[in-house]
């Protein structure tokens, strides 16, 4: 009916499954996760079939379906082993109910799999994959059964159970003539439009008489004429369980177009149907029913998912629930009487039991205990029991933490116990406790109701149902039972009840292995790999140890539960070692190049090695903790050992150099001093270069100054591989070390620098070597470089010469052409940017100027000729601030004006002046520069606001090369120094956007505080200050982050107040930030952002992944996101249901 109609959403699914920079390890397919607190299991959803799942938990929570599909044996259904014998015919589909109800009722693991059921069915896994209506699959699934079950027992069991009539009457006014029909029904479809509930509905199907009169008449059978009559429908008789489906989705013929219908529906949790059913004698009772199930629908008519609220009426669950926190202290007040607040593992228990999943974050646990027990837990239990971290860990057998160990929750208990069992007299200090907390209940007096989504069970109130009553999320299937079906006594807390014997040997028998195979797991995931470097086998020579014979021998691995103490381990290497004597010490060791070296021992025995920070194929050196075969061992990071490379020139016997070069390894401890080397190399003295390879084409030699002798290796920022060059002192041929063994010059002496051409103007090469010494000047590089870059016709003088920084930027200007490259410090394979334009006087700047308007924007001033962006080299417009909110501008302009060369000594105002006498500002007609806002120019957006105009440029310290901004004004302003420019955004209500940005200042002399801040823009505004509610918007994530009252921080020493800033973390607010203002009289929402926000974080997300083609992201950038939202996914072809049964007749 509803074919493919609803599709799952994976968009909340995390693609970071695996830890980066971890080892990882093959493990073997780890056994299902047992069952959650509450007892009960969910099903697995096989990637489209959220709606069967809601409709089996149904089912399964329907005592008296689940029970007579049980009374069907072998001898009736078959055998599923001989489903593939050719004569046998087994009727696999309630054979594979049967096990599926055998399994959520019994079988201990957290979801059960509905994949044996789905290939009974006949299913493809391309149809497990497509989403269809519940409401289709509920009847054709009874279909599937009354076919199946055809010459068997249960042949009438979806009539006895769910089977109704209507009977529809038309009695005509003249002869009273009844004329009636009787139809059968299995779920009453009700209407939701125009509805306000399903008592309406009903009473307009069921009460309401249509009337056939004037030009409507009916004809009667009797009177054999035209004559007036009245039509009527009533309830002949009512199944034991009743089905509703509401008609939540219709058609609108004026769009042609599906549509889901959200508007308010009611319905009762209890409903007599008495009113709708035909006169009879029965007992009222007989009419009352009980709602036991609600499937619900969350999202549209095209995409949404299935989960069910359903009533427990066996009583099979677990089911805690906290409420409002009244009296949050009671329980922990009782233990206080009870001296049980000394036992920590009382009060963690009982601090969790009262979350809701039994699930907390380990801060939160922290919080909650200083809330309850007026003393923080260091305070009161870290002295004896060690952090808390540490005390959750070492009782594993109680807490469970995650990976990460940000959270902790309460070791699962037993799903096959009954509700007795669960409550065992161990636990009864803490779980008494529960029970007495506001809003727990352990009776079994009242079912209780759970939230099944899929895999996931959640306890729920019944006020929660509720909220099912209207929006994107509300109930689409209703199930009512007969209030008079009583359930045995000893059917309640009983999954084993009527569950036949060969299915309970088989449950009984698949509980077994899965302990086991978690044994197994909990096993490997908890051993790891140790490798003992044994003492005796080890010999310490060149700065490192050694084996002695063969690594084999002198390593030994050992596989160790991680859980256990450092002092087991220590036993267990005892065992092992028995011709061991003395003390034993144990240390964490490391290979690096020299050999092997130890690092530091392991303290503590009391604490496991997960607690020691022992990783998964950690070495551990066993040794006496002294000395190796009788040599002092020096442990530790600082004297680690480093393998260098020492090269010098070969002597002869009369002390004259050769042109041979030794290069030998040596290996000094990290924290010798740099001077040993002389030791090492047999050289009294001399001069010491350090090579610092920067990259694969460019290598330099660095001598070591006279007072870095003393320096150790580690602080000259040596490591494992480095080279070092030991030349004799007042040697004449300076040299260094070259590439593929040929000489180069000295430190002194250039070769080569490389010029790179950053001017606009294309050339045919991008950058040049050009050969030098140290007494070329730069006019020299300068000639060579405009002829081999070929820009002598272009360019002429007009350019210049700058160094580049570390930033690989262009840094300092080259100004005196006749200064040396000796003088300027510029060694062989340095790199020069070249760079247009002459270089300023000394002493002035050349300023870029801008043109800066932001479009829509209130407070600027309205020219009659705005710039146009230029399309040739002096011109561009800057893209920024995409996705701006609302109506302001999603793209900054910025207009190439031209340069200004002015005096660094110049006022502000004097920069204005000069830029206003441009040519292409002129036809802007700014009337003053007072009415002009400088900026500087930030990645291509304003900046820094310059606030002072008699202020001089040097002083605002702009930098080599600073870049302006204008903005114009409407009327001059003066801004103080501690005054702030904002730019304020009204939210436009039930929109997602803003009207046009407005100018506000704020004087900060009372602080950067947000009550501050938050009072002066409710003054802006003329709104009380409690019914705004501000955000500050970051443009580059298209994020907005509110700004709402920070509580007081107090320094633990001072005590003091620590005032809150905005101009810190995480606001960094600054001139020119946008402020989105939301009037809470007419916008309650919570979010702050808007579509375009939306789209262009889909956008950031969709790039970095690839998943689509080039064509499509450029597609997707230059899209118009209209406010409306992102486009909806394209509509699949439409597919029937089915379900394939075998001929059982």
């Amino acid at each position: 009916m509803f074919g493919d109609l609803f599709e799952e959403d994976y968009s909340s699914v995390s693609n970071n499954q695996y830890g980066k920079g971890k080892k990882l390890k093959t493990k073997a397919l780890e056994p299902p996760a047992p069952r959650e607190f509450t007892n009960l299991s969910g099903i697995r959803n096989q990637g489209g079939t959220c709606y069967l799942n809601s409709l089996l938990q149904t089912l399964h929570f329907t005592p008296e379906f689940r029970e007579a599909l049980f009374s069907l044996g072998p001898e009736e259904l078959g055998f599923l082993e001989d489903k593939d014998k050719p004569d046998a015919k087994v009727r696999i589909i309630p054979l594979q109910l049967q096990r599926l109800f055998a399994q959520l009722l019994l079988l201990d693991q957290e979801a059960a799999s509905t994949v044996e059921l789905t290939n009974s069915f006949g299913w493809t896994s391309d149809e497990e994959m497509r989403q269809h209506d519940v409401q289709e699959l509920n009847r054709i699934l009874f279909s599937a059964l009354e076919t199946s079950l055809v010459g068997t027992s249960g042949h009438d069991l979806i009539n006895r159970l769910y089977h109704g009539t209507i009977v529809n009457q038309v009695v005509c006014n003249e002869c009273k003539n009844i004329s009636e029909k009787q139809e059968d029904f299995l779920d009453l479809t009700v209407a939701v439009k125009n509805v306000s509930g399903l008592e309406d509905a009903l009473w307009n199907m069921y009460v309401e008489e249509e009337v056939f009169d004037y030009d409507n008449l009916y004809h009667c059978g009797t009177c054999d004429r035209l004559v007036k009559a009245a039509k009527s429908a009533k309830l002949r008789k009512l199944p034991p369980f009743l089905t509703v489906s509401l008609l939540r989705f219709n058609f609108d013929f004026v769009k042609c177009e599906r549509y889901k219908e959200t508007s308010s529906y009611t319905f009762p949790l209890r409903i007599n149907l008495k009113p709708f059913c035909e006169q009879s004698e029965l007992d009222d009772l007989e009419y009352i029913y009980d709602l036991f199930s609600v499937i619900i629908h969350k999202g549209g008519c095209y995409g949404g998912h299935y989960h069910v609220y359903i009533k427990d009426v066996d009583h099979l669950g677990n089911w805690q629930f906290k409420q409002e926190e009244s009296k949050p202290d009671v329980n922990l007040k009782t233990l206080q009487n009870e001296e049980e607040i000394d036992d920590p593992l009382v009060i963690l228990q009982a601090v969790i039991l009262q979350e809701e999943n039994n699930l907390i974050s380990v801060d939160q646990l922290g919080q909650k205990l200083l809330k309850k027990m007026g003393m923080s837990w260091n305070k009161k239990y870290r002295k004896q029991h060690g952090p808390l971290r540490r005390f959750l860990q070492l009782h594993s057998q109680m807490f469970l933490l995650s990976s990460d160990g940000s959270t902790v929750s309460l070791l699962k208990k037993d799903p096959v116990q009954s509700k007795s069992d669960f409550q065992s007299t161990d636990q009864q200090s803490f779980h008494s406790l529960a029970l007495e907390a506001p809003g727990l209940s352990d009776s079994t007096a009242c079912s209780h109701w759970f939230d099944i989504n899929d895999s996931k069970v959640q306890p729920i109130q019944e006020k929660d149902i509720e909220q099912q009553f209207q929006g994107k999320e509300s109930a689409y299937m209703l199930f009512y039972r007969k209030s008079q079906l009583q359930r045995p006594p000893e059917a309640l807390a009983n999954p084993r009840y009527r569950v036949p014997c060969h299915l309970l040997k088989e449950m009984d028998a698949a509980n077994i292995e899965l302990k086991v195979k978690r044994a197994e797991c909990d096993s490997a995931n908890n051993d790891f790999e140790l490798h003992l470097h044994l003492g005796p086998h080890y010999r310490f020579f060149n700065g490192a140890l050694h084996p002695v014979t063969s690594q084999a021998e002198s390593v030994w691995d050992l596989t160790f539960d991680k859980r256990k103490t450092l002092g087991h381990l220590r036993q267990s290497i005892f065992q092992l070692l028995e011709f061991w004597e003395g003390d034993m010490v144990l240390s964490v060791a490391k290979h690096v190049p020299a050999g092997l070296h130890i690092y530091q021992t392991l303290d503590g025995d009391e604490l496991s090695l997960c607690e020691v920070d022992i990783a998964d194929g950690e070495d551990i050196f066993v040794w006496n903790g002294m000395e190796v075969g009788g040599v002092q061992i020096e442990t530790g990071i600082d004297c680690e050992p480093l393998l260098l490379n020492i090269l010098h020139l070969e002597s002869s016997g009369e002390g004259k150099k050769r042109g041979r070069l030794i290069e030998s390894p040596h290996v000094f401890p990290a924290n010798a001093e740099v001077g040993t080397v002389f030791t090492a190399a047999a050289i009294p003295a001399g001069i010491i270069l350090v090579n610092s390879t920067r990259s694969a084409d460019e290598e330099s030699w660095t001598a070591v100054p006279e007072e870095d002798m003393k320096k150790t290796f580690r602080e000259q920022g040596l490591r494992n591989g480095s080279s070092i060059l030991v030349q004799p002192p007042n040697s004449e041929d300076r040299s260094v070390l070259p590439k593929e063994g040929k000489w180069m010059n000295g430190m002194n002496e250039i070769d080569w620098i490389r010029v790179k051409n950053l001017c606009q103007l294309e050339s045919e090469q991008k950058q040049v070597k050009i050969s030098a010494t140290v007494h070329t000047v730069v006019f020299d590089i300068r000639i060579k470089a405009i002829k081999e870059l070929k820009l002598m016709k272009e360019l002429g003088d007009a350019w210049h010469l700058r160094k580049m920084d570390w930033c690989y930027e262009a840094g300092e200007p080259l100004c005196g052409e006749d200064a040396t490259l000796q003088e300027l410090r510029i060694c062989s394979g340095d790199t020069l940017l070249l760079i247009e334009g002459k270089l300023p006087l000394p002493g002035f700047l050349k300023v870029p100027i801008w043109w800066y308007q932001p479009r829509g924007h209130s407070g600027h001033w309205e020219s009659q000729h705005q710039p146009c962006t230029s399309s040739q080299g002096n011109g561009w417009r800057a893209a920024s601030t995409q996705g701006a909110p609302g109506h302001v501008p999603a793209e900054v302009s910025l207009v190439y004006l031209g340069d200004v060369d002015i005096s660094e000594d110049a006022a502000l105002v004097d920069l204005k002046s000069q830029a206003r006498a441009l040519t292409p500002s002129s036809e802007l007609a700014v009337p003053a520069p007072a009415l002009l806002r400088a900026w500087t120019v930030e990645s291509r957006r304003p900046g820094r606001l310059l606030r002072t105009d008699r202020q001089q440029l040097k002083e605002y310290k702009l930098g080599r090369r600073p870049e302006i901004c204008l903005e114009p004004l409407q009327e001059e302003e003066q801004l103080g120094p501690q005054d702030v420019l904002l730019r304020t955004q009204m939210r436009i209500p039930e929109e997602r956007a803003y009207a046009p940005a407005v100018d506000l200042v704020w004087n900060t002399a009372r602080g950067w505080t947000t009550g501050s801040l938050r009072q002066r823009v409710a003054d802006f505004y003329s709104l009380p200050v409690e019914k705004i509610e501000i955000a500050k918007y970051f443009p580059e994530k298209f994020e907005w982050l509110p700004i709402s009252s920070w509580n007081q921080q107090i320094t633990k020493r001072k005590k003091k107040k620590k005032q809150d800033t905005l101009q810190g973390a995480p606001y960094y607010l600054k001139d020119g930030d946008i402020i989105g203002v939301k009037n809470l009289l007419v916008d309650d929402s919570d979010d702050f952002s808007t579509a375009r926000d939306d789209a262009e974080k889909e956008k950031q997300e969709l790039l970095p992944r690839g998943k689509r083609d080039s064509q499509e992201v450029l597609c997707a950038q230059s899209s118009d996101v209209s406010s409306a939202g992102t486009p909806a996914r394209p509509r699949g072809p439409e597919a029937s249901l089915s379900i394939h049964v075998g001929s059982f007749r």
